[in-house]
């Protein structure tokens, strides 16, 4: 034969029909995609108090939508209080709706052998923001959100790309919980507003 490496790549006997089930995927794509939301409305997009803080999933992979490659959440900060500090590979944009606060973030130095590592800097870097602004989070940034208003809400809307996942760098490390973060706690709308409102003090 003209290629001497045949006797390797002739042998096996292991059978595939992975481009066939490319093309069925993309016959079927229409039809399955007509069965997705182009509309979410409110009363479809689920609370999560998660350790990141109060969070209303706008538009999430494990939602029915037709969106493939963002994922969107808005996140609510109590008066005064603040959100968890974390850590992800993919770069992140939050535009913020009402309040005002700031952030903090550390940038890492990153190294990636046949392991990947991580490292902070020691600068703590402050940025300050208030409703109509877009804050960007660089990717393998360490950051936390705070509400710097005592008596009202901060409302964030957070975008973040599903590729790096996709790509297998689903590179999230949660640092530092919400204070209002509880595993147990069963949200409502009645909490939901418990939330919202500033913290009565006790006169003394």
């Amino acid at each position: 034969m003209a290629w001497g490496e045949h006797a390797a790549w002739v042998s096996g006997h292991e059978r595939g029909d992975f481009y066939g089930r490319l093309l069925a995927d993309a016959a079927e794509a229409p039809q399955r995609n007509a069965g997705r939301k182009k509309i979410v409305k409110p009363s479809d997009m689920p609370w999560e108090m998660s350790r990141q803080g109060l969070l209303k999933h706008m538009i999430n992979e494990g939602m029915n939508t037709r969106m493939e490659t963002v994922d969107v959440y808005m996140q609510i900060i109590p008066p005064g209080s603040r959100s968890g500090k974390h850590r992800h590979l993919a770069e992140e944009c939050l535009y913020v709706l009402e309040g005002h606060g700031y952030d903090l973030h550390v940038d890492c130095d990153v190294e990636i052998t046949d392991k990947y590592f991580w490292k902070p800097q020691d600068e703590v870097q402050r940025f300050e923001w208030e409703a109509g602004d877009v804050v960007y989070v660089p990717p393998n940034t360490i950051h936390q959100h705070f509400n710097a208003d005592p008596a009202r809400p901060v409302r964030l809307i957070s975008a973040i790309n599903r590729i790096y996942k996709q790509c297998g760098l689903n590179d999230l490390e949660q640092i530092e919980d919400a204070p209002e973060y509880d595993p147990d706690l069963v949200l409502d709308a009645e909490t939901i507003r418990r939330f919202l409102r500033a913290p009565t003090t006790v006169a003394t």
